[in-house]
């Protein structure tokens, strides 16, 4: 008997580091990712006189030694800007997605575990909210209650709850059926233990997954909604206000209006190649298992 079968295979992963089984694509998005985190933080201890301060250089200019990535609409700097709307674009999209999985994976899993007229009501209720388009959703709210952080974060979380469900409840039924499912329910296992310690641990890599995909989607409806005035309001601002206010600089091909455009980009972009590399969803770990 060789010396590799007594290593358990934990043991060799653990070796391996923790990023062992990520391609380049994925390290990078996690350098992404962890760079916009830490300018997310960075800017709480931005002050607000520095948020709004004036420049001399005027409106629109280009990126010079002064302004890295030139001015806006009146003067300030806009990597500043850009730095000081990171927390709001990322914090309310995270928030929001954290509540619409958390709900969404707790109905999914007491549905499957329940089933009857539980799973029959839950699945009805949030079928009909599906149907209704996202925007139209979110207008229809925004027009009738105004704009604030809170609300944004309860329509965002509203609104991709019923995805998030749909997904984890489907994966949850085929779990449910299986005897070690059955076994727990023999001797004597509540509900609340099955979905806690039987079904949540055979579905937490497409929890995350589905988890990164709600975290882009919040972030695109959140972007389009302050692109057209209701998402965060003035003084604060996120990425979406930012391309809002400065579209003045498009006929002079302005940074200003291009910059927060890019760092939408560069977030999603990142935030996919980081769920692509999520472990479980490479080809190498599909040939292992």
């Amino acid at each position: 008997m060789s010396i590799a079968t007594l290593v358990p295979p934990t043991a060799v992963t653990r070796k391996r580091g923790l990023l062992a089984g990520w391609s380049r694509a994925g390290k990078l998005g996690l350098a992404v990712l962890g760079f916009w985190l830490i300018v997310a933080l960075a800017a709480l201890f931005l002050g607000d006189q520095a948020l709004g301060e004036m420049s001399d250089a005027g409106v629109f200019q280009a990126m010079s030694a002064q302004h890295w990535l030139g001015t806006d609409y009146l003067g300030r700097d806009m990597l500043v800007r850009i730095v000081a709307g990171t927390p709001y674009t990322i914090g309310v999209a995270l928030v929001a997605t954290l509540l619409a999985c958390g709900a969404g994976a707790l109905l999914g899993l007491l549905a499957a575990v329940t089933g009857g007229w539980v799973d029959a009501t839950l699945s009805r209720l949030l079928d009909t909210l599906v149907s209704i388009p996202s925007k139209m959703f979110a207008l229809v709210v925004i027009a009738g209650f105004g704009s604030s952080v809170p609300l944004l974060i309860a329509v965002a979380a509203i609104v991709y709850t019923p995805g998030c469900y749909r997904i984890i409840r489907s994966l949850a039924v085929n779990i449910n059926a299986m005897d070690y499912v059955t076994v727990a329910r023999a001797r004597g296992e509540g509900r609340a233990y099955i979905m806690r310690r039987e079904v949540l641990p055979n579905i937490t890599g497409p929890l995350l997954a589905d988890m990164g995909l709600r975290f882009v989607y919040a972030l695109r409806l959140l972007a389009s909604l302050s692109f057209l005035g209701l998402g965060v309001q003035p003084p604060m601002a996120d990425w979406g206000s930012l391309v809002r206010e400065n579209l003045g600089a498009l006929p002079v091909g302005g940074v200003s209006v291009l910059a927060p455009a890019l760092a939408i980009a560069t977030l999603t972009i990142a935030v996919n190649l980081v769920i692509d590399n999520l472990p479980g969803h490479t080809d190498a770990d599909r040939e292992t298992h």
